[in-house]
């Protein structure tokens, strides 16, 4: 693709905004942060994080989570980071059509082919509807339809329920208003974490007639019902073959080379149904093909792989050099494939 640029506007409006919401405090703690890990001076560390914060669209948490500190200037030039993230949500992912990935009712109905598995929305007067559909699966999952972050997202055991019209009230009065039925994951990825639903996040890019995978990284939980950071999870990043590129880690500075719970190898990790997984990344992309640029989280049951959801705000996900040696990131690759 020929090069269209990012644009002068978008990249101002996120300074300016930027600007204002400047945490110097929080600057000095990551800064601290960085030069208790990597030994550097910390006033040149702040004096850095200002620099490429404000000239080279690099989040103060890129700067922690991608060990900026101890990158060179080329090597820092490979990393994808939030605000060049952010900027081509902005560019590629058109307003009209950002509802479908924002309301997880709306987004349920409109890929509900991928999903493969029951789900249900909670309404006023259908308190039978849904004991039926929990004593039939067992074990559910309920969401509120705006969250991110694994935020709105709750489990429940059908065994423990006493009282189905007080759940239900207790359901609309929360605005747990999805329920789904909870995916049964390849026995790969229940080796490392059975007790939660381990994701992976394809970030892609769809050019209109070709699907392009730009980045790819396994999420694992600890247990709780979401795999996300906030639940104690964390990530490894995977080649184009779906295998581990090292160790997991998360933006806490937490290193895990095994998993804590089940001691499994993180770095030994190999994506089941690789190729199945980038034919269905090409399939869920064409269905908005407005939404261009998306992070899509799927999981990789026995018979295939399925969708959880999709971002059109996709985030980055990167490689983390003091933990997996590899000193250079994904950016080319979203280059290539976009054209910035």
């Amino acid at each position: 693709m020929s090069s269209q640029g990012l644009g002068l506007g978008p990249r101002v409006r996120y300074l300016i905004g930027r600007a204002r919401r400047i945490n110097i405090a929080s600057v000095f703690e990551r800064a601290r942060e960085a030069s208790h890990t990597h030994g550097k001076w910390m006033p040149a560390v702040v004096v850095d994080m200002l620099w490429q914060a404000g000239f080279r669209n690099v989040g103060f948490q890129d700067y922690i989570d991608y060990d900026f500190a101890i990158l060179t200037r080329a090597e820092r030039a490979t990393y994808m980071t939030h605000p060049v993230s952010n900027q081509l949500s902005q560019k590629y992912d058109h307003p009209d059509f950002r509802h479908i990935f924002q309301d997880k009712i709306e987004f349920d109905r409109v890929f509900s082919e991928f999903l493969r598995r029951d789900w249900l929305v909670v309404e006023p007067d259908n308190a039978e509807a849904v004991r039926e559909f929990a004593e039939r699966h067992g074990t559910i999952v309920t969401k509120e339809p705006v969250g991110q972050a694994g935020t709105g997202v709750h489990r429940y055991h059908a065994a423990d329920v006493t009282d189905w019209a007080d759940f239900h009230s207790g359901l609309l009065a929360r605005g747990e208003l999805l329920i789904e039925e909870v995916i049964r994951q390849h026995d790969d990825l229940a080796a490392v974490c059975p007790g939660t639903v381990n994701t992976t996040r394809v970030t892609a890019f769809f050019d209109g007639e070709r699907t392009h995978i730009l980045a790819m990284a396994q999420k694992f939980g600890r247990g709780a019902v979401s795999d996300q950071m906030t639940f104690g999870g964390f990530y490894t990043m995977l080649d184009d073959r779906g295998h581990s590129r090292g160790p997991g880690y998360d933006s806490h500075e937490n290193v895990h080379r095994t998993h804590p719970d089940s001691g499994f190898v993180i770095a030994d990790f190999q994506l089941p149904m690789i190729d199945e997984v980038i034919a269905f990344v090409d399939q869920v992309a064409r269905v908005v093909p407005r939404v261009q640029y998306v992070g899509w989280d799927i999981v990789v049951t026995p018979d295939g792989p399925v969708l959880v959801e999709g971002n059109w705000g996709a985030g980055v996900y990167e490689n983390k050099p003091s933990v997996t040696g590899i000193r250079t990131g994904n950016k080319p690759r979203y280059r290539q494939a976009i054209g910035f």
